[in-house]
């Protein structure tokens, strides 16, 4: 099996898989824990105009989430999105954000009938996959919780501006300061990126209020990071209070900021620092669900009829 780009260097313990997903055939990039069964299963959602690669950075050892992921003991799954890596030439035009969700949710109990999952799915999504993960989210009980970076509510950016923007080079807004990557980074680039589909394009103006729509139906834990240097989306106060209360019904919400890192977290020196801190947030999520999960301790058991007493202000 291979992906869309064979050529593409791996991390060692890193190896390609090809998915077979609602219809779509879906390369993808797999690390699993060396051994035993996993805690988990990380499904790594990519950005626009990048793939699978994003997730498995070589311009530096510490980049690689697959690698790190695995080490940790979860099995990480980075999938080419619909319209990306094999499935370009099936859908050269790509697919809408709903008809993407199908296909993820798809995938992942495709993997689940192929591969251990340990205690279930976790999405962790950049950018335009970030809106795929919050979308598939609303829409399926399937994944335990949520992480995304580089995905906001409000554009920093006035939305008839978009497709002028998309249309010519982003970089500063992609990628910010030089010194936040390693040096070989933008050398290894090659395997990374991929030219956005035409249809997904065409819905980057309507995310706010796609947002508006989606995000009080993701009732799942969610962590959501903005690098220091991010310039494409509204990350102060004000716009987190919005962000905030649009996700009001997820049960844990995080919004949080990485230090010395521009849009691209991922693919920069505070790599590591972010992935750590996504699986940190999804090891707190697995002891609440063992803690929900666990017979019930003798403090948790109703007292007996005969021993029961009423507590004054309880």
């Amino acid at each position: 099996m291979e992906t869309s780009n064979p050529s593409q260097p791996l991390s060692a313990g890193v190896r390609p898989l090809i998915l077979d997903a609602a219809g779509v055939t879906l390369s993808c990039l797999l690390a699993e824990p060396p051994d035993g069964e996993p805690r988990a299963t990380v499904v790594a959602v990519h950005g626009g105009g990048m793939t699978a690669g994003y997730f498995d950075g070589q311009a530096h050892p510490d980049l690689s989430l697959l690698a790190l992921g695995a080490r940790l003991g979860f099995t990480v799954l980075a999938l080419d999105r619909p319209g990306y890596g094999t499935s370009s030439g099936q859908l050269p035009a790509g697919q809408t954000l709903a008809e993407q969700a199908e296909v993820l949710d798809a995938a992942m109990d495709r993997f689940a009938q192929r591969f251990a999952t340990g205690a279930g799915f976790f999405l962790l999504a950049h950018s335009y996959g970030g809106k795929l993960a919050l979308v598939t989210a609303a829409h399926t009980p399937r994944p335990l919780a949520l992480d995304v970076s580089g995905c906001g509510y409000r554009y920093d950016i006035e939305p008839a501006e978009l497709p002028r923007v998309l249309s010519r080079s982003s970089w500063g807004r992609n990628w910010g300061p030089l010194r936040l990557y390693p040096p070989d980074t933008f050398r290894s680039l090659g395997a990374l990126v991929a030219p956005m589909p035409v249809r997904e394009a065409d819905e980057v103006a309507r995310w706010p209020r796609t947002f508006e729509g989606i995000a009080p139906r993701v009732r799942i834990p969610v962590r959501m990071t903005f690098a220091e240097h991010e310039a494409w989306w509204l990350h102060g106060e004000r716009d987190i209070a919005e962000i905030t209360a649009r996700l009001a019904a997820a049960p844990v919400l995080r919004v949080e900021h990485q230090p010395d890192a521009g849009h691209n977290i991922s693919l920069g020196w505070a790599a590591r620092s972010y992935h750590l801190r996504a699986l940190g947030f999804f090891e707190e999520c697995l002891a609440t669900l063992r803690g929900r999960r666990a017979r019930p301790s003798l403090d948790d058991r109703p007292a007996p009829a005969a021993q029961s007493v009423a507590v004054p202000g309880v």
